[in-house]
């Protein structure tokens, strides 16, 4: 993946520079929205209110994990990324403000008691703009390996209009089927784009002359095995077919993830919680297996992948693409360590301590606290770079 340097004229220095490139505005606002989300939704739960919501009360909290939160972090890292991939400049000024805009429109309309048509148009717009922004400097350098992406937020958004088509009185029986292919889909990016990154960063990181394991025909399989699951999941929900092919991808992540280890991630931060946090997707497919064949409980296994790996990979990539295209060393601020360590905190108590004599509303608004303290901490650290411009005077 070749890195191309993309130079603009000199102009006199900024103070601000909120919209010079995609994962700015959205790194900031995937921050403050897991903060403010998860806490307005454990509120509410610990209080046992139901509260307002189009899309109704755990709906709600599910859909703006999904297509709030996550696809804010897709959409900064796939629009950043594709400058790199594609030598072409990627939104930014007034047309990314306006996409990061309707971002935050969507969400403050899912809770104000505005017409149903008018939050599910807004929502649904964000994804295929998204897609198009991506798309035309794809086209444009010709880097047609790409397309995949573009293909990956078409289906999320497909995925989201499964659940307002519900939510619409359209369908009767589509918003699971949406969230759940939505999931696997994200789960498949992680998969894709962590087999790019992960052991990259691993070598780069650790400094012990560590070499990856890779073996073709797993190379081949995580990303199928994966992609499989999404779409039995969300459109075939056998439970025999399901405990299936999430063993068959368990396995197959297992042996891959076991190619990129070596001890020495111990003392890097910013390579240990990509490791973890894909330890956290097998560790999840395994526990879907098992939930699937009655010996664990389903919302358990899905919290072990939204908060495990797809909690823990986002943070930990937006950790690092903040430090490196902000021009500044790969050294983790402050007490962000602490933050991948709280993040992963709650997702053993929100999977793990229900199985124990614990009342579950108070494990579910522990792992709440542990999420909203985790993602505070990304934000006190990173939101001053991710408002100013490049430490090293360069675009972006």
């Amino acid at each position: 993946m070749a890195i191309v340097g993309i130079t603009e004229p000199q102009h006199t220095p900024r103070k601000w520079a909120p919209f010079a490139l995609a994962f700015r505005p959205f790194f900031l606002l995937a921050g403050l929205g897991a903060v403010l989300l998860v806490a307005l939704w454990g509120h509410s739960f610990a209080r046992g209110a139901q509260g307002e919501s189009y899309f109704g009360f755990v709906g709600w909290h599910s859909h703006e994990m999904l297509f709030g939160y996550t696809a804010a972090v897709i959409a900064g890292f796939l629009l950043t990324a594709a400058r790199n991939w594609t030598g072409v400049q990627t939104l930014r000024g007034l047309p990314l403000a306006l996409l990061a805009l309707l971002w935050l429109a969507a969400r403050i309309l899912a809770l104000l008691p505005v017409p149903h048509w008018l939050n599910a148009l807004v929502d649904l717009a964000f994804l295929p703009l998204a897609a198009l922004a991506l798309l035309l400097p794809v086209l444009k350098a010709k880097h047609y390996k790409s397309l995949m992406f573009v293909a990956i937020l078409f289906a999320l958004a497909a995925g989201n209009l499964l659940v307002h088509l519900q939510l619409l009185g359209v369908t009767k029986a589509t918003a699971n089927a949406g969230i759940y292919f939505a999931t696997g889909l994200i789960l498949l990016l992680i998969v894709i784009m962590g087999g790019r990154v992960i052991p990259f960063f691993t070598e780069k990181g650790v400094s012990t002359g560590f070499v990856r394991r890779e073996w073709r025909w797993v190379e081949a399989a995580a990303p199928l095995s994966v992609l499989a699951l999404a779409l039995v999941e969300g459109f075939l929900p056998q439970p025999v077919l399901v405990a299936l092919v999430a063993a068959t991808a368990t396995i197959v992540n297992g042996i891959r993830l076991s190619g990129w280890y070596t001890h020495a991630i111990w003392r890097v931060p910013l390579v240990w919680v990509l490791q973890v946090g894909y330890a956290w997707l097998v560790l999840g497919l395994a526990l879907k297996a098992v939930a699937s064949a009655g010996g664990f409980g389903t919302l358990l296994a899905l919290h072990a992948l939204t908060i495990g790996a797809i909690g823990g990979i986002t943070l930990g990539m937006m950790a690092r693409v903040a430090l490196g295209h902000t021009g500044r060393a790969l050294v983790l601020p402050g007490l962000m360590a602490w933050g991948f360590a709280l993040l992963y905190a709650a997702a053993l108590v929100r999977v793990f301590l229900p199985l124990l004599p614990v009342p579950y509303a108070a494990s579910v608004a522990l792992s709440a606290t542990l999420w909203v303290c985790a993602f505070a901490l990304f934000v006190l650290s990173y939101a001053p770079m991710l408002l100013r411009p490049r430490i090293d005077g360069l675009p972006g």
